[in-house]
């Protein structure tokens, strides 16, 4: 029979899979908020300069090494890199050691696949998805901030089998990242991460591709801010992509409506149509950010 969880993060020893941006912005921010700090990560030279950082009680190579430590696992890696661990998870820690159960979170980028793998651990494992609405289009540990997390709104997600004690846990680790919980179904959260944040992805890489290279002496901050998250990484980005692809291409479509509309009005030369469109997306814009409408 197993036992609670600790009732508090201060208490945890907490394991960090992945020693990427969010990884290492994590760990980081988490440094003197927790019992414990473990983490894995394969490659050597992110072992290396998390050592140099000095932030960890202990970094290993093989995340095996760590589990059996932990009261917290956070799963810090892309979404199919998760998802290939939480299925490897069993073999790596078949019991567990102290009778608990380990409360697991990740912070990949879609959650209904994520979702659907959790719910084959065994029962000594207690899973939940999470994922904060932050980063940057830089990845690596070497790019890791401790601030990263501040003020963004971090979702959770809960499975039916998700104990109050996890629930609890995950609430005390946002709010020891400085960030705001917000709780969504996986299929919701994949539905809105899709129009807010996969799709702005591949319309900044359209943009990038398709401005010319002998247009560069004009770039400037509008070009800057809009291609920006062309420069994210392409391996990340297609796992995300790959795992929430109907719900992008149902972005898609409400997209293409919208700039068959522009492209009507512009050719037909229909001021007024184009006015009307400008306007409104002032206006929708403004509602989806919080603004005030002057």
């Amino acid at each position: 029979m197993t036992t609670t969880q600790p009732a508090s993060l201060t208490a945890s020893r907490v394991a960090i899979v992945g020693l990427g941006l969010m990884g290492g912005s994590l760990a980081l921010r988490l440094r003197g908020r927790c019992r414990e700090l473990l983490a894995a990560d394969p490659d050597q030279v992110t072992r290396q300069l998390a050592r140099q950082l000095g932030v960890l009680d202990h970094v290993a190579a093989d995340a095996a090494e760590i589990l059996p430590q932990a009261d917290l696992v956070v799963l810090a890696a892309p979404v199919r890199a998760i998802l290939d661990l939480i299925y490897r998870l069993p073999s790596m820690l078949p019991v567990s050691p102290t009778g608990q159960r380990i409360t697991v979170i990740d912070l990949g980028s879609t959650k209904t696949e994520i979702c659907q793998a959790y719910e084959g651990l065994p029962t000594h494992f207690d899973p939940l998805g999470g994922h904060p609405m932050c980063g940057k289009e830089r990845s690596g540990l070497e790019h890791a901030d401790g601030d990263l997390y501040q003020g963004a709104v971090f979702n959770l997600t809960a499975l039916e089998r998700t104990s109050p004690a996890a629930r609890g846990m995950a609430m005390q680790l946002v709010e020891a990242l400085g960030a705001f919980p917000l709780w969504l179904d996986a299929h919701t959260h994949d539905r809105w991460a899709a129009a807010t944040s996969h799709l702005p992805y591949l319309l900044s890489v359209a943009l990038a591709l398709a401005t010319p290279s002998e247009a560069a002496p004009l770039v400037g901050p509008g070009f800057r801010s809009t291609s920006r998250l062309a420069s994210s990484s392409p391996g990340m980005m297609s796992d995300i992509l790959y795992t929430n692809r109907d719900n992008t291409l149902l972005a898609f479509d409400r997209f293409r409506t919208q700039m068959d509309a522009l492209e009507a009005a512009l050719r037909d030369m229909d001021e007024a149509a184009m006015t009307s469109s400008l306007n409104q997306a002032v206006e929708a814009r403004g509602l989806l950010l919080g603004e005030e409408q002057s």
